[in-house]
């Protein structure tokens, strides 16, 4: 799929292919291979129809347009997914997706692909981290101007300016790292998230799926969201964190400052003499655009009974574009810090 002209300036494409359809499928599908697999050992299923499971997955091809009627349908792809499986599988059909619902397959999904979102945003952080602290090595020492309600105040070392600008990633990092085992967690709960239809066998199965899958163990959560509404508040401190860079860049960069110089500002289609702040600029946009996003996702917490439709649609909508959105700013927050250098205060 071509990526629009928008996505270059504001997206990331390695997080967006984590977010695909292509990229859900596979994880629903590694689901279901482990969960065949786990319920064999829990004496659930023949081993015959586990491998027959795992081998039919491995190279599977959907029906596209199938998927797409079952989802305007069904308003989940899994019914459409299961039905041509057991098709694909024949005699080995029924022992697929045993005592598992849709939202069990496609929130084990997201979890898959949020573990490797989690750790590529970790990495960009630790980068980033460098990146500011090897300009610190360069610039540290310099002093520059601070400002107060906007107004030129009192001289600080440069060095006090970048600690402003880690701190709050190395913190935002060091969250991450503790909400891992509280996210990252199986769903396993069945129709009404009491593993009923698993009999005795329940918690063994799912301790087993855990494994395989190398995600934590955790009872069901169908209707439990804060996990994933504090993960968002996480993206959205991320994204603070790095506007307020971004904000900071911005002003010290204005020709009447002059604290920062950046090199290969964006271009003028009218004023060949301007460079413009470009990276910082888009840093302030999506700092402010994950906070709005924030309280949409927060929204999606009120489930209404043991499962929610409304709410759970919601939460597909926003987080994706929160967590692009991170990556994005991650990113572009490395390209901005090699741009820019910090000049000798010259006292007006």
């Amino acid at each position: 799929m071509t990526r629009s002209l928008l996505q270059h300036l504001v997206g990331d494409a390695e997080f967006e292919a984590l977010f695909t359809d292509e990229a859900e499928i596979a994880a629903i599908l590694e689901f279901e291979a482990a969960l065949a697999a786990a319920e064999v050992e829990a004496g659930l299923v023949p081993e015959a129809a586990a491998g027959a499971i795992g081998t039919v997955i491995s190279s599977f091809h959907p029906d596209r347009a199938d998927l797409s009627d079952g989802v305007a349908r069904d308003g989940v792809v899994v019914p459409a997914l299961v039905r041509q499986l057991r098709a694909a599988l024949g005699e080995h059909g029924a022992w697929l997706h045993v005592g598992a619902t849709s939202q069990d397959a496609i929130d084990t999904g997201l979890m898959l692909r949020l573990a490797r979102a989690i750790s590529l945003i970790e990495q960009r952080l630790t980068s980033l981290e460098d990146a500011l602290g090897q300009l610190g090595e360069r610039f540290g020492a310099l002093t520059m101007m601070a400002h107060t309600r906007m107004q030129r105040a009192l001289p600080i070392p440069v060095s006090g300016k970048l600690s402003a600008w880690t701190e709050p990633l190395a913190r935002a990092r060091r969250t991450l790292g503790l909400l891992r085992p509280r996210l990252l967690v199986i769903q396993l709960g069945g129709p009404v998230g009491s593993r009923a239809e698993l009999g005795e066998r329940a918690d063994l199965v799912a301790r087993r799926l855990a494994e395989r899958l190398d995600l934590g163990l955790a009872t069901p959560w169908h209707t439990e969201r804060d996990p994933i509404g504090e993960f968002g508040a996480v993206l959205s401190l991320i994204t603070g964190a790095l506007g307020k860079l971004g904000a900071d860049v911005a002003l010290l960069s204005q020709n009447e400052v002059a604290t920062i110089a950046i090199e290969g500002g964006g271009g003028s289609s009218a004023m060949a003499h301007k460079s413009n702040p470009v990276n910082a600029e888009l840093l302030v946009t999506l700092a402010r655009f994950n906070a709005g996003q924030l309280g949409l996702l927060h929204q999606a917490l009120v489930h209404e009974y043991e499962r929610s439709g409304s709410a759970w649609t919601l939460e597909w909508l926003v987080l994706p574009q929160m967590v692009v959105a991170t990556g994005a700013s991650l990113r572009i927050a490395a390209a901005l810090i090699g741009q820019i250098s910090f000049q000798s205060d010259k006292p007006q």
